[in-house]
């Protein structure tokens, strides 16, 4: 997800009516398509997976149960920075049950949950790929490796002053 906000709920659906126009509103490209909606909006919205099932002919019912069974997607808005903290075997080896703990006692949320002002989500997952980096974590695409607990909030707390500074 990149650090540039979602688009407005009415603007998203012009634009996913477009895309659904590329798949031609085929509900074999469904995965696809739920791909692509959580690109424009960061998440599925509930409005999004009911113009995708009417626009398909899918029913409802299917488009909302694959948006919840792939843990790929998200359901609800995410924070501006997506925090994805590995926690593979190397990564779990290598200590980082402790900078979990910092990061959520840092943020006050626990894993899957967003602060309150919108700016973090912190998302366990199972392996980012960067086992020589170990423990490591993503945000928003960028890796940060060799964590230790206080180099994880130092790096949020960065974030956190950018926002902060006109």
């Amino acid at each position: 997800m990149s650090e540039c906000r979602a688009p407005t709920l009415e603007s998203g659906l012009t634009r996913l009516d477009e895309m659904l126009r590329e798949y031609d509103c085929d509900s074999d490209n469904l995965v696809a398509i739920l791909q692509r909606t959580q690109e424009l909006f960061g998440y599925l919205p509930e409005e999004a997976l009911t113009h995708i099932a009417a626009a398909t002919g899918c029913p409802a019912s299917a488009v909302f149960g694959v948006s919840t069974f792939y843990s790929q997607f998200r359901t609800t808005p995410v924070g501006k920075y997506l925090i994805l903290l590995c926690k593979g075997t190397a990564c779990y080896v290598s200590g980082v049950n402790p900078i979990e703990s910092a990061l959520q006692n840092y943020l006050g949320v626990p894993d899957g949950g967003t602060t309150e002002d919108g700016l973090f989500t912190l998302e366990n997952v199972a392996c980012i790929g960067c086992c020589c980096l170990a423990p490591a974590m993503m945000i928003n695409g960028r890796t940060y490796g060799h964590l230790t607990p206080n180099y994880a909030v130092s790096v949020l707390k960065e974030l956190r002053a950018r926002e902060e500074t006109p």
